[in-house]
């Protein structure tokens, strides 16, 4: 039952980005589509997963002194896997993620969820943790994504079903501002109301 709290909370009540404010940089930089959202949330859960993974199994044999660093060369391990793979396989959404990719590494999410959680955890619980905190991720940037696709250009995922220009602002990098401020007005609502 615990494991179960632990994958849900990354959804709502500790999702990174509409509350706890983790992960702004790519949550803004890369969400002018849902593709792209869904691709940068989805390499962030991998990296997420698999740092919490070997962060949970070494835990017990690295020193104090060298914690911080230990987990950075882990999760950059973990990157350089994605971006490689997404490299080779999904030239064009690497091509659109560009630099955020591996900017993973300095992802605030990922280095807090290492040391706040991972560290301090055994393997399955570790492992629930990064998962549902990643998709929790996910969820935000495929929603903030759709939203400003569907405000900015009349389509979703590449789907376009309303003729004409949409409003060019949320496209932009304003757009992404102003459309995170709602949502995370929405969500804390929805968070007030369920507590």
């Amino acid at each position: 039952m615990t494991q179960w709290k632990n994958f849900t909370k990354g959804f709502f009540k500790e999702n990174a980005v509409f509350v706890l404010f983790l992960g702004l940089c790519p949550t803004l930089g890369v969400t002018n589509s849902a593709i792209n959202g869904m691709g940068m949330g989805l390499a962030t859960t991998f990296v997420l997963v698999g740092s919490n993974l070997v962060v949970s199994l070494i835990r017990h044999w690295i020193p104090d002194k060298v914690r911080i660093p230990t987990f950075i060369v882990v999760i950059a391990s973990f990157v350089t896997i994605v971006e490689l793979s997404m490299q080779a396989y999904l030239p064009d959404l690497f091509d659109e993620l560009g630099l955020f990719i591996p900017l993973i590494v300095v992802n605030c999410l990922i280095l807090g969820r290492a040391e706040a959680f991972a560290s301090r955890h055994n393997l399955a619980s570790a492992i629930v943790d990064g998962l549902g905190m990643g998709l929790g991720f996910t969820m935000a940037l495929v929603l903030l994504g759709g939203v400003r696709e569907i405000l900015g250009s009349g389509s979703i995922f590449g789907l376009k079903f309303i003729n004409g220009d949409g409003i060019l602002l949320f496209v932009l990098a304003p757009g992404a501002f102003i459309a995170l401020g709602y949502m995370i007005v929405l969500i804390n609502k929805i968070n007030k109301k369920s507590a």
